[in-house]
């Protein structure tokens, strides 16, 4: 029966797109969409797309070779996924009508209602809303396939299915609306996330410690990855796609646009340089590997930052993310918590280094949208002890809440494959495919 369940959901839906046509149109009587801005939030939508796949690259290319396919897979399905959930409810419950400040009635934008025509955004207001619609949609996207790379190797793709689903209604939903929406939570207690450090990286990086914990360890302690190459591949299209995830932020073509491109460039390359540099000073190698994954700690810790500092501090947040994570991998190695890809230190632990120095170095200066405070290092506190809050509460929620669905998820379908189908590999046993 349970093969079944699936199928069905696709029926309702199929139906409800015939109940819900969503064809009404609302034309303000002055418009305020902007030609210019519009174009430019179509190429970065565009651009925050291409980093699911890019991702799906960085992660394949790390993965034992009987895996490959598995690992990329679970990116890709994301984007199937996530955009149906997206179009029916997931729009709303991020940021339809608040409900309380935490999240968003589902009903707002059902369907995507009320989308057509001259409509906009509150806070895009050039832009048309439906666009702005499919911008954050690439958001949803990404953020349950970061944590994929967590469980690498071991998850039952069934089980994953499920418990990406329920990932996307109970914790990026939630966080979205409360940091994103202005009526949202954390929107109103002046937290600074720019592009996604606490939404996106983590609530990732601790829902990957959650499922690193709850899974346990491979049953195979020798790990080889497939292809570097992909891993290289990967990389460049995420920093080339994160231009769009930052620099789109700003939802326009704007001078702060222009400035979260500077700093995103900038915090990269220098934790990239930082990750290697720091390497060889421990009597390692320069590689590849760790260029690639140095690069994108560096994004991962601009993220939050990239519209509120300056570019030479974004140097410093590059460089600082980078030591930060290396210290963090090279700790969980020595630990029992087997996150195959480094999740956690990537990307939770650069989004929470990110979330903090941008209460660090912000400055009102760089964008007039910060009401908050200058940073910890222009002489005032009250922004870094309210980045410092929001890191404490988003880190309970994220992990605890995390767990909580791994669990559910256990009840309703195992999540681990079994040793048998783990030694064959998952290519093989989860979907009957091979390189």
């Amino acid at each position: 029966m349970k093969r079944f369940i699936p199928f069905g959901l696709v029926l309702v839906i199929l139906v409800l797109s015939f109940i819900f046509p969503s064809i009404d149109v609302h034309n303000t009587k002055v418009s305020t969409i902007n030609a210019a801005d519009t174009a430019w939030m179509l190429t970065a939508t565009a651009l925050v797309l291409i980093m699911t796949p890019g991702l799906a690259f960085f992660y394949g290319g790390m993965v034992n070779k009987k895996n490959v396919i598995s690992t990329m897979l679970q990116s890709i399905i994301c984007m199937v996924i996530v955009t149906v959930m997206w179009v029916v409810f997931g729009f709303s419950l991020a940021f339809g009508n608040s409900i309380g400040g935490f999240i968003g009635d589902p009903r707002t934008f059902f369907m995507l209602k009320g989308m057509l025509g001259d409509s906009t955004w509150r806070m895009a207001p050039t832009i048309p809303i439906l666009l702005f619609a499919m911008y954050q949609l690439k958001f949803a996207i990404i953020t349950p396939a970061l944590i994929t790379g967590a469980f690498a190797e071991r998850i039952n793709f069934k089980s994953y299915v499920i418990f990406l689903c329920l990932f996307s209604i109970f914790i990026f939903s939630p966080l979205a609306h409360a940091t994103w929406h202005p009526d949202g939570f954390l929107a109103k207690l002046g937290v600074l996330d720019f592009a996604g450090g606490t939404v996106v990286h983590m609530s990732a990086g601790w829902a990957a410690l959650a499922s690193a914990l709850y899974l346990k360890k491979r049953n195979e302690s020798t790990h080889s990855p497939a292809r570097i190459t992909y891993v290289m591949i990967g990389t460049g299209l995420l920093w080339f796609g994160w231009f769009g995830f930052n620099a789109g932020s700003a939802f326009g073509a704007t001078p702060l646009a222009v400035t979260a491109l500077a700093t995103s460039m900038a915090a990269s390359a220098a934790a990239g340089i930082t990750w290697i540099f720091f390497d060889t000073v421990r009597g390692r190698k320069p590689s590849a590997m760790g260029t690639c994954i140095g690069a994108v700690v560096g994004l991962v810790a601009i993220t939050p930052a990239a519209g509120f500092v300056s570019v030479p501090h974004s140097l410093a947040i590059g460089i600082i993310s980078a030591i930060v994570s290396n210290l963090v991998v090279e700790w969980r190695t020595r630990t029992a918590i087997d996150d195959t890809l480094d999740v956690f230190p990537c990307h939770g632990v650069g989004g929470m280094v990110g979330m903090l120095l941008t209460g660090v170095f912000a400055h009102k200066n760089i964008n007039a949208a910060n009401i908050t405070g200058n940073g910890l290092f222009f002489g005032e506190t009250h922004l870094f002890l309210v980045q410092l809050g929001a890191l404490i509460g988003v880190s309970l929620f994220a992990f605890f809440g995390s767990m909580l669905l791994l669990k559910v998820t256990d009840m309703i379908q195992p999540l681990r494959v079994t040793k048998e189908e783990e030694t064959l590999g998952l290519d093989i046993s989860q979907h009957g495919e091979k390189l």
